[in-house]
């Protein structure tokens, strides 16, 4: 049985209550496998957090996603084709780079368990830096993609790419504006993230 499951059980959705939030229902004693790790300092570092067991619940957390923001057609900067059916799905506009898009959706390298961060790359933020994407993002990741490092992600990417190495490797960590001055968050760009996790394991 995956660890997320024993958790979480299967996902309910239809209540709207903060404080039976899905984005919230996370045990707070986690601390030793690496699925432990990223969900509680993911979560710590406020990011929201959506365990899927298959790909319709990942389409219905995202049009979850969609009409709790009303973000319905809307523009969308998105630079993965892979992704584009499920923008088209919800007939959101992703055809030319958006002047003022509401929302980022990409898919990422890894997701970083030591800091509880997602680790992206050109092949997902082009040669964008963090704070010149939009401050609302929400990434499709898998449960197979969560490491221990960040050195073990670029390790990873090495492995993964044996051409055409990917640039512009970075992460994003702060999923919410500190609230009172933190010296390790300075030059950081919060952004208000989602993250859709499928269960591939």
């Amino acid at each position: 049985m995956s660890l997320f499951r024993k958790f979480f059980g299967p996902t309910d959705v239809s209540s709207n209550d903060d404080n039976n939030s899905i984005y919230n229902d996370i045990p707070q004693d986690l601390s030793s496998t690496l699925e432990e790790r990223f969900t509680s300092r993911f979560m710590k570092n406020g990011g929201k957090f959506i365990y899927c067991e298959n790909l319709n619940e990942v389409k219905e957390q995202f049009l979850n996603i969609l009409e709790e923001n009303d973000w319905f057609e809307c523009d969308v900067l998105c630079y993965e084709s892979n992704l584009n059916s499920m923008l088209d799905e919800n007939k959101l506009n992703y055809n030319c780079k958006p002047e003022n898009p509401k929302f980022f959706f990409s898919t990422c390298e890894n997701l970083i368990a030591e800091e509880g961060s997602i680790l992206f790359s050109s092949n997902q933020i082009k040669q964008n830096k963090p704070k010149e994407l939009p401050k609302n993002m929400v990434v499709f990741a898998k449960t197979s993609q969560i490491i221990e490092s960040v050195g073990d992600g670029l390790r990873e990417i090495k492995k993964k790419y044996l051409t055409n190495y990917p640039t512009n490797n970075t992460t994003i960590k702060y999923f919410e504006e500190a609230k009172e001055e933190n010296f390790m968050q300075y030059g950081s760009a919060a952004k208000n993230l989602y993250l859709l996790l499928l269960e591939d394991q």
